[in-house]
């Protein structure tokens, strides 16, 4: 169970590490190269969208389920146990939407650099002309 979480971090530390090196000011030729390989990545990266919508998933059916822990009957161990659930479910919620989150800006941040360049191509051949 704390696998697919553990997988869910270093993805989200990964994409955030390459949207960072997105966005820093590289000389063009690195630039591309870098746009380049990310946009390659992006494909096979796409996999991990519906993994973490699953868990979006498999966190609200256990909400759902979830016993409650708010009378005065409940020990004090019990209430800590309960409430620990939800702070741990929260910051999976957290994690799931900045995993879909981070990548849908690294395919933006893609495009717009693939833009960008496609433009620069067309103003140089209307100065050539």
């Amino acid at each position: 169970m704390a696998l697919q979480w553990l997988i869910l971090e270093y993805v989200v530390a990964t994409e955030a590490a390459i949207t960072l090196l997105l966005t820093l000011p590289w000389p063009k030729p690195i630039k591309l190269q870098v746009v380049t390989l990310t946009s390659n990545l992006l494909q096979p990266l796409a996999s991990v969208i519906p993994f973490a919508v699953f868990n979006l998933l498999d966190l609200q059916w256990k909400n759902e389920h979830r016993l409650m822990c708010s009378s005065d009957l409940c020990t004090e161990e019990e209430r800590i146990r309960y409430e620990k659930s939800i702070y741990k479910a929260q910051r999976n919620v957290i994690l799931c939407v900045s995993v879909c989150l981070l990548y849908w800006c690294l395919q933006r941040i893609c495009k717009y650099n693939k833009q960008i360049k496609e433009l620069e191509e067309v103003e140089k051949r209307a100065k050539d002309l």
